[in-house]
């Protein structure tokens, strides 16, 4: 069993890394392998809705979402942290999460992520937290991934790391929801080995209001 920490943050071992490593240490202790994947402080370009990943199966403009899409198939669950801008996730990772997903649900490789459980924090200094949490599970939902919660909402504040360290509730709650993470990722594995099958998918059907 494995999880993908996803570290939407353009700094590398700031506040949102500080929270995903209290997670990283507690899915450890449960028995769970997981790795920190940075997308970095490049810029990230947008999705051009070109729908060239349907052809391609892979994103049209090469950089790193394509070589995370090829990494993450072999993860069990994710969970996507992100700091907080004007209250909402960082730009950087919404282009990147915008990207990724359409062109894994484009490209017929939305097992990458179907029916793997989920989940996003982030990291404030004051507010603004539970506008940017519900932007990133939208992600989760439309694939049908199951969302793990902790047992408050899923954030921590400070301006600096060593802020975030003395957020003794923040980190319970990393902690929380990284138990409840190994929990069902172990309840999965249970019902695949008691011959559970996934549910049964229909052709998807799309209807437009406007004729």
């Amino acid at each position: 069993m494995k999880v993908l920490l996803l570290n939407g943050s353009p700094n590398k071992e700031g506040c949102t890394y500080t929270a995903l490593s209290e997670i990283q240490k507690t899915l450890a202790i449960e028995g769970v392998e997981s790795e920190i994947y940075h997308i970095g402080k490049n810029p990230i370009a947008p999705c051009r809705a070109c729908r060239a990943c349907a052809k391609l199966f892979k994103c049209v403009i090469d950089e790193n979402v394509n070589e995370f899409l090829d990494y993450a198939k072999s993860f069990d669950g994710f969970i996507v942290g992100s700091p907080v801008y004007y209250a909402a996730a960082a730009g950087g990772v919404v282009s990147f999460l915008n990207r990724a997903f359409f062109a894994a649900s484009m490209s017929k490789r939305a097992e990458i992520f179907t029916y793997k459980p989920a989940a996003a924090i982030v990291s404030a200094r004051r507010a603004g937290t539970t506008a940017a949490l519900e932007q990133l599970n939208k992600y989760f939902t439309i694939t049908q991934m199951p969302i793990i919660s902790g047992r408050y909402w899923n954030m921590v504040f400070g301006q600096t790391p060593d802020d975030v360290r003395k957020d003794i509730e923040g980190l319970q709650n990393m902690r929380f929801l990284a138990r409840n993470m190994a929990y069902y990722l172990k309840c999965i594995e249970a019902g695949k080995k008691a011959g559970i099958e996934l549910p049964k998918q229909e052709e998807v059907e799309f209807t437009n209001f406007i004729r």
